[in-house]
């Protein structure tokens, strides 16, 4: 599968890292072509992975993956040109963390609204899934680092086909427990998880955990 990767940073690395592991045609984009983050990823994938700048990963990939920090996503997804989200299957990894006040950060959007909806809405021929934002890059594509991998992750949106593609890809990172948790307005839910999730990676230690559904 062609796929596009949106964001240089750790997310961005070890996603896109993984995807060409597994045989996918990866480009990672950046707001510039020469980025260096980029071009050192290149060199050390090899391969069929390529730099260039958001719109050469947005009009490369069939699904795009935005790694973006979610302050800039919008933009990001903006440089990327709608007509190349057009049809295309957009995983929203990005949370809506406001750092501006220091640490720990708070949302800039909950309760009545979603940074995955705003996507949405900024992209309505797109069809964007939230996946992945609930846990660490490292644990994203390798479930099995924590235990048994027998813990779950999530998904929204308002495309079924889009969905059952991005189980398709989580499926392939090991993930077991896939909750589709409903529509675009569902991910209301996962973002606003992430300020237990800090105060929970302040209690642990450490970053690699995630929560598991009993019942």
């Amino acid at each position: 599968m062609k796929i596009g990767v949106l964001g240089t940073g750790m997310v961005g690395q070890t996603l896109a890292s993984k995807l060409a592991a597994l045989g996918h045609e990866v480009v990672m984009g950046a707001r510039e072509a020469d980025n260096e983050r980029a071009r050192n990823w290149v060199a050390k994938t090899g391969g069929s992975a390529r730099g260039g700048t958001f719109a050469d990963a947005a009009e490369h990939g069939e699904v795009i993956v935005n790694c973006t920090l979610g302050a800039g996503s919008i933009e990001a997804l903006q440089r990327a040109k709608a007509e190349n989200l057009e049809g295309k299957v957009i995983v929203d990894v990005s949370n809506p963390l406001d750092f501006s006040k220091g640490m720990p950060p708070t949302l800039f959007v909950d309760n009545d609204d979603s940074l995955a909806e705003r996507i949405q809405r900024a992209f309505p021929k797109a069809r964007v899934v939230k996946a992945l934002n609930t846990i660490n890059a490292n644990v994203m594509v390798d479930p099995g680092k924590l235990g048994d991998g027998e813990h779950a992750t999530f998904l929204s949106g308002n495309d079924h086909e889009a969905k059952e593609i991005v189980r398709g890809i989580l499926g392939s990172f090991g993930w077991k427990q896939i909750i589709d948790l409903g529509d675009i307005t569902t991910a209301r839910g996962p973002e606003m998880y992430l300020p237990l999730w800090i105060r929970m990676w302040g209690a642990l230690g450490s970053a690699d955990f995630n929560v598991k559904i009993v019942r």
